[in-house]
């Protein structure tokens, strides 16, 4: 009994605190670099626990789902997990819309980052160090070794924890932080000693990980500097040793010495990352106005990245109806660089938004047949088939490209949305009730599905299909209260 009750405080502090920080908008928090908890369970237990926990999370925060940008970073992880020493590859990786600098994994394979930290980052090296950190608390097994050593720890310490994130995150710190240093009074230096041996074992396979993905280890110290730097303008930052991952002159000098035992070598940063940085920035302009207003006056004094100034520029230009001007710049954009996916969907969102759905529709169709199943090409195709009222097209699209991204909810949520333009109420229910799985609202989900039931009551097959899936949703209910 005690073992289970331990399990279920981890996991409830684990979603809690992150759940916590990605829905607070002002102070900026320093990233996550330290574990969610689980308990000693075999790889294939963290994962189902990954997927319980992931289901939680997204019912609670606001999810990033711009294909685009999601394609890049899962590829960028992806990357790095294959120089990485994690041997269960099987990730998930979520962004969520706020802009203090964070990152966190969960066992199981579950990355996720605040949108700000890409912001924040200054090169994509500096991106992929912190990503490399947090891969390699996933192939060291830290949450399980954690969990192992909390083991000597009693049941209303956790407990007391718990509380404290939960005061934290709703009364902007104070008794929240003094809730935690009261429970951890006893047991406070033995928990960092373990901690911060995690940290720095991340820290080291972090880099080892940048080095074999030919990515300039010194970046996390840059990394490093820009989180410290942050912090500064923040006036309630909490004493450090309630830091999970304290940043000190002490871990930068670690790092920038630890850099230093690899050959020097000249590193160009990818033009990619500066263009979805320049996402990230336009997503946190409130109106198209103030967008173009910005972004113009980026024209006017360019900085080190004129052309993702220029795509900034461009993408708001759009958004406001500007169109001439959106086009003269993005054809000198595509000029320079007529590869760059950034630009060719900038082209179609500018063809779509001008009415020009069918030209929208060939660039797309030929962008994809060069890239199957590449999800912002996708995703754009399917819109543009909607708004040229062909929705029977963009039902069979994403219906083909739920089995290649089964585990993303937008996908699911479009293709509900199409469903029911083509007439299809059963699809309807269906996408609905995996969109709500992948939500964690399984309720809601099971109710989608026995709508559906009365309506395919004369196909046998499809209705062994949906009662299977309500079972299944059964379980996964059954699972979440065991965990």
């Amino acid at each position: 009994m005690k073992n289970f009750q331990l399990r279920l405080l981890l996991l409830l502090a684990a979603l809690l605190a992150n759940t916590a920080n990605a829905q607070v908008k002002d102070p900026i928090d320093l990233p996550e670099l330290g574990d969610a908890s689980s308990a000693l369970f075999s790889l294939e237990k963290e994962y189902q626990l990954g997927r319980a926990w992931l289901r939680a999370f997204r019912s609670r925060v606001d999810i990033v789902s711009d294909p685009l940008l999601q394609d890049y970073v899962e590829e960028l992880t992806y990357r790095l997990a294959t120089h990485s020493e994690l041997k269960d590859r099987r990730l998930d990786i979520i962004i969520v819309n706020n802009r203090t600098i964070n990152a966190f994994a969960v066992p199981g394979g579950v990355l996720g980052i605040h949108n700000g930290l890409l912001l924040q980052a200054e090169t994509e090296a500096q991106f992929a160090s912190v990503m490399s950190h947090e891969l390699a608390h996933l192939s060291q097994r830290h949450f399980a070794r954690n969990v192992e050593a909390q083991k000597r720890n009693a049941i209303p310490t956790m407990a007391g924890l718990l509380a404290g994130f939960i005061l934290a995150a709703t009364d902007g710190g104070s008794s929240g932080m003094a809730a935690i240093a009261a429970t951890q009074a006893a047991n406070l230096q033995s928990q960092l000693r373990y901690s911060r041996l995690h940290e720095q074992e991340a820290d080291r396979e972090g880099m080892q990980t940048m080095v074999r993905a030919d990515m300039d280890p010194n970046a996390a110290v840059g990394m490093f500097e820009v989180m410290q730097q942050a912090s500064r303008y923040d006036g309630n930052r909490p004493p450090e040793f309630l830091l999970t991952h304290p940043v000190t002159e002490s871990r930068i000098s670690d790092a920038r010495n630890r850099s230093r035992q690899y050959p020097r070598k000249m590193y160009t940063d990818n033009p990619h990352f500066q263009l979805m940085r320049t996402k990230v920035a336009l997503s946190f302009i409130e109106n198209s106005k103030e967008a173009v207003k910005y972004f113009r006056a980026k024209q006017t004094s360019p900085g080190r990245y004129p052309d993702a100034d220029q795509y900034g520029l461009v993408l708001a230009l759009t958004a406001n109806s500007e169109f001439n001007e959106a086009q003269q710049r993005l054809n000198q954009l595509i000029t320079a660089a007529p590869n760059e996916i950034s630009y060719l969907l900038a082209q179609a969102e500018l063809d779509m938004a001008s009415g020009k759905w069918l030209e929208a529709i060939t660039r797309l169709e030929n962008a994809l047949a060069l890239t199957p199943d590449s999800h912002p090409i996708t995703m754009t195709l399917a819109r543009s088939y909607l708004l040229a009222n062909q929705p029977h097209k963009a039902e069979a699209l994403l219906e083909h490209h739920t089995q290649v991204k089964p585990n993303e909810p937008s996908v699911w949520y479009l293709l509900a949305e199409t469903h029911g333009l083509a007439g299809n109420i059963v699809g309807v229910h269906r996408a609905r009730a995996e969109y709500f799985v992948l939500k964690g609202v399984l309720d809601k989900a099971a109710k989608q599905l026995n709508y559906a039931l009365p309506l395919v009551k004369n196909d046998d097959l499809t209705t062994v299909k949906i009662e299977q899936r309500i079972m299944q949703i059964r379980r996964m209910k059954t699972q979440m209260k065991n965990l």
